[in-house]
């Protein structure tokens, strides 16, 4: 889950993906294209989002995405049109390119819709971005699901 600082959407993406696989059989990490926030915690509005929803993701820390992350995960979800240009540009090779997907295409197929940045807005915007991930993370753990079937 990548989104532009690792502090608002990508945790709250990693937080609510981890609670619909078996731990035992998937890892869900998340980063920014940004290093702004290299080592602090999610944002407060994050956690308290996600808290109020049954998720604890205080203990998550941000980190910058990296061109080894191509070869540690077999799917990358960004955030938005932004990162994902970001994260492609990082990409060593047409394989790793494909791993790259825009995370709302997963409702909107093709149709290139962003997770709006809550940064700058009020706890609402949390609120919605929440819900958004929810919605399309559903869909992303049934896919996985299946493929590990």
């Amino acid at each position: 889950m990548v989104c532009l600082g690792n502090i608002c959407r990508s945790p709250l993406a990693e937080g609510i993906l981890q609670s619909k696989l078996p731990r035992d059989k998937f890892f869900v990490d998340s980063a920014g294209t940004g290093n702004w926030h290299v080592g602090q915690g999610p944002d407060k509005r994050s956690v308290l989002t996600a808290k109020s929803r049954g998720l604890d993701i205080s203990c998550q820390t941000a980190r910058q995405f990296n061109v080894e992350d191509f070869t540690k995960f077999d799917h990358i979800y960004v955030m938005d049109t932004s990162n994902y240009k970001d994260v492609v540009m990082l990409a060593p090779d047409t394989a790793a390119k494909a791993k790259v997907k825009l995370m709302m295409d997963e409702i909107f197929p093709g149709q290139n819709v962003d997770v709006p940045d809550p940064y700058w807005s009020e706890q609402g915007g949390f609120d919605k971005v929440y819900d958004m991930l929810d919605e399309a993370c559903t869909l992303v753990a049934k896919k996985l699901l299946n493929e590990h079937s």
